[in-house]
């Protein structure tokens, strides 16, 4: 007999840092699990799926995204009360931002035209304690101006094969950075945050794995002058194999925003 599905558009955020990333892992603690736990208490059932718009790796945190939740059956007869019942039992680290009901499902992975990561860190002093979950402190001085003419260069259509985690001969490499900067933190603010800090903000219409931890590993050793400016304009290059081993720390992560217009 044919069920019928209701299809349904989330938007959320979350703070990553005690989760390991978006998917559900066996014997882990993962966003997805975490919301799957609390959808199946809030409902009483158990017959629906999520699927996110895209994932993320361990300790990473999301300010806006989306995933497609697929009910069995029967449809919420409330979205208000849904959303607010939701979020009371949801963890005070995930949040339910909007819930739009849709006529038909959406192909949410293939759905995003732009994605918006930002990755904020700071050097010298070593920062405070409270800074660990959005913040990463580089060891020893940077010369953010050089870093800044990195990123700019990272701007623009490469052959991004070299900052690609794990490449096949199949996996299609070259794309387009539509804004890549860097700039001091005026996005964030707390008062326990460094005095200077600053963000490197990136936004294409997607990214492999790891990629935009390499990038920021590459500017982190471009800036501390492990890397030379030569080295670094070829790594852009990925007719010419360039072994990057610098994935920056994840905490530091962010997506900021995910584009589905």
């Amino acid at each position: 007999m044919f069920k019928k599905e209701f299809y349904y558009l989330l938007k959320i955020q979350y703070l990553g840092f005690r989760y390991h990333g978006w998917q559900k892992q066996p014997d882990l603690l993962t966003v997805e699990r975490m919301m799957q736990r609390t959808l199946k208490y809030v409902l009483g059932r158990n017959n629906f799926k999520f699927i996110a718009a895209g994932r993320t790796d361990a300790k990473v945190s999301v300010n806006e995204t989306y995933v497609e939740l697929i009910l069995k059956e029967e449809s919420l007869a409330d979205l208000q009360e849904f959303h607010k019942l939701f979020n009371e039992n949801l963890p005070q680290d995930i949040r339910l931002l909007e819930i739009i009901e849709k006529a038909d499902q959406t192909n949410i992975i293939q759905a995003p035209k732009l994605k918006e990561y930002i990755y904020l860190f700071s050097f010298g002093e070593k920062n405070h304690p409270f800074c660990a979950p959005y913040m990463i402190n580089a060891k020893g001085e940077l010369n953010i101006e050089l870093m800044q003419k990195g990123a700019a260069l990272m701007q623009g259509t490469h052959d991004y094969r070299n900052y690609a985690y794990k490449a096949s001969a199949e996996t299609q490499t070259v794309m387009t950075i539509v804004s890549s900067v860097i700039e001091e933190n005026t996005l964030y603010t707390a008062n326990f945050f460094p005095k200077h800090s600053y963000v490197f903000r990136v936004v294409g219409a997607g990214f492999k794995r790891h990629q935009v931890r390499l990038m920021m590993g590459a500017l982190f050793d471009l800036g501390s002058g492990v890397l030379s400016w030569e080295a670094f304009e070829k790594s852009l290059d990925g007719k010419i194999p360039y072994k990057l081993t610098h994935i920056a720390q994840a905490s530091g992560l962010i997506l900021q925003e995910v584009n589905l217009e």
